[in-house]
């Protein structure tokens, strides 16, 4: 069931540069990497090369946890969000190109360093269920 954001999450996740996304492997075990996401109609997306681990645990078991969060030596200050969501993987088409549009708008330097090209890449879609957050 989907899980609409409020705006207080939206805009803090909007800000972030980088979170860190959990699968689930073929063995059970988690697997935790970052990854630079970027926003559109109610789903958060992030690019991956096609052949990833994070990729493969996905196409098996697609739930997911995403966080984002900023760090500070005062921590009364501490600030982060936990989403949870189901992924499918956008691999080309209307979609693809949409999700690559929004991530190049916020990273510019993607297209021309790490370009994100139909057959290479791939591109995942998460669409949140649940969430929590702290300090917003």
């Amino acid at each position: 069931m989907k899980h609409r954001l409020s705006g207080k999450v939206f805009a803090f996740i909007r800000r972030q540069r980088v979170a860190r996304v959990a699968t689930v492997g073929t063995d059970g075990m988690p697997h935790n990497v970052a990854v630079c996401t970027a926003t559109a109609n109610g789903a958060i997306y992030f690019a991956s090369d096609k052949g990833a681990r994070k990729v493969r645990n996905i196409r098996r078991h697609p739930h997911v946890a995403l966080v984002f969060d900023t760090y500070t030596e005062n921590w009364k200050r501490l600030s982060g969000v936990m989403i949870v969501g189901t992924a499918r993987v956008v691999e080309r088409g209307l979609a693809f190109q949409r999700a690559r549009r929004a991530l190049y708008r916020k990273y510019k330097q993607c297209a021309r360093i790490e370009p994100i090209e139909p057959g290479a890449s791939v591109i995942v879609a998460v669409t949140p269920t649940r969430s929590f957050s702290w300090g917003l």
